[in-house]
């Protein structure tokens, strides 16, 4: 008997020709979206500059800082990934988004392994893009 449960694998990005982001440097997004398992409502803001991602709730919570991107573009649609990490605590973060013109549509998972367990949270989220502004991290 054990009380150890298996490892959940992270959010499964798309295979493809995947390059150093740069496509979406300098936008912001507001986005809305919800826990799947339990329907929770989560507010965030991704922000993009110089090569790299953040989300401000990821950086509000852990401090994740800011995490490199790639991106591909297929249909004039331009599709990106980032696996954030914690750097105090065992959470990763994978989003995989989709921006056409100033929309989003982000999925991903926030997983939490611990020795004995993982917990993951799925979730989906739509948004549009803001006017650039400082994100609004907490300090």
């Amino acid at each position: 008997m054990t009380v150890m449960n298996e490892d959940i694998p992270d959010f499964q990005v798309p295979e493809g020709d995947w390059i150093a982001g740069r496509a979406l440097d300098g936008m912001t997004f507001d986005i809305l979206g919800t826990d799947l398992a339990s329907g929770a409502v989560l507010e965030d803001e991704l922000v993009f500059r110089d090569g790299t991602f953040m989300s401000v709730d990821c950086q509000n919570y852990c401090d994740f800082g800011w995490s490199d991107y790639l991106t591909k573009e297929i249909d004039s649609v331009i599709h990106f990934t980032a696996t954030t990490l914690c750097p105090d605590a065992p959470h990763t973060v994978v989003f995989y988004g989709r921006v056409d013109g100033t929309d989003i549509v982000v999925d991903g998972t926030w997983t939490t392994r611990r020795w004995y367990w993982t917990n993951q949270i799925e979730i989906t989220a739509t948004g549009t893009a803001v006017s650039p502004e400082t994100p609004t991290i907490s300090d």
